[in-house]
């Protein structure tokens, strides 16, 4: 409940152009102690509504840079400080937008890394953040991974299952604000809603004020989606997990007291593993933690878990 205070990071705007004239905002940030070159190059997603100056992305950035890693904290489209800069929201399957953010990223790891010898790229999703790089990363088979490494925390592997576990009356305070927020978010939009978006906001999303009644106005169709139904079911990661083709080595951490995201999904995954993809999908499951809090004595255990990881994917570490 305590707002956090974080030591000031060495950041700088990065644009990157998606199309039809909108651009995504993300923050690159340095190692604090500037090392030539970092460690590798992490991009840092948010989750639902939140954008590159949330609590979580700031301070995982900040034990990033700490162990010498360079981070690319985004805000995906219609977040936080790039609101302006593109039309629309974001969703699961949002991989039309990802696609140039990995490819200004790779440009970074070469730019920043020695000479010939780029830097490792490796990617962290917060929540829904860590849906969309699943998506992105195992989502899409035939085509080579980006990323050397990927961690997810508290992310939704099931997104029906998900949106049934935040309707439940225990989280009815905590829906009403975030679909509020998505709701701001949604209406700031520099070239305004379409008639039909504003009529089926004022029909299906006022009332009843829910997560699910916001998918169907707008994240489903807006990302070409007949259904809130299909949309769930067409960018649920979870599908593309269990077909068990995992070819990137990949940190999920989930807690059993999660409010919002239930570990239903994670525990049956854990439980179809075995051999070789066990060993490239590891599955931490812990009793306590919440929604990506994970809190102990020193700040959050699952950040130095997140370092640690990546940290053995890189070379010289």
């Amino acid at each position: 409940m305590r707002p956090q205070t974080f030591p000031r990071l060495d950041s700088e705007p990065l644009l990157v152009d998606v199309g039809s004239g909108d651009r995504l905002l993300g923050l690159l940030d340095r190692p604090i102690e500037r090392r030539s070159p970092p460690l590798g190059l992490v991009l840092v997603l948010p989750g639902l509504g939140g954008d590159s100056e949330g609590t979580g992305p700031r301070r995982l950035g900040v034990r990033l840079c700490q162990a010498g890693f360079a981070v690319l904290r985004l805000n995906l489209r219609g977040a936080g400080a790039g609101r302006s800069l593109a039309r629309g929201t974001y969703a699961a399957r949002c991989d039309q937008d990802l696609l140039p953010v990995i490819q200004a990223c790779q440009q970074l790891t070469r730019s920043l890394g020695a000479p010939d010898q780029p830097l490792r790229l490796l990617g962290v999703g917060i929540s829904l953040g860590g849906a969309i790089l699943l998506n992105l990363t195992h989502g899409r088979p035939q085509e080579p991974s980006p990323f050397d490494a990927l961690v997810c925390l508290s992310s939704p592997l099931d997104l029906a299952e998900a949106s049934r576990r935040i309707d439940r009356p225990r989280n009815a305070i905590y829906q009403r604000w975030m679909v509020r927020r998505l709701l701001r978010q949604a209406k700031a939009d520099p070239r305004g809603l379409t008639p039909d978006e504003e009529l089926r906001l004022q029909h299906s999303v006022v009332r009843p004020l829910t997560l699910r009644a916001f998918d169907a106005a707008l994240t489903a169709p807006r990302w070409g989606w007949d259904s809130v139904d299909a949309y769930y079911a067409g960018a649920s990661p979870l599908r593309w997990l269990e077909q068990g083709g995992i070819g990137l080595s990949t940190l999920l951490v989930h807690a059993s007291d999660d409010p919002w995201v239930p570990m239903d999904s994670h525990l049956a995954l854990q439980g179809r593993l075995s051999g070789s993809a066990r060993e490239r999908l590891r599955v931490v499951l812990t009793p306590g933690g919440g929604h990506n809090g994970f809190h102990d004595p020193e700040g959050c255990w699952s950040d130095r878990l997140v370092v640690r990881w990546l940290q053995s994917h890189c070379p010289g570490t």
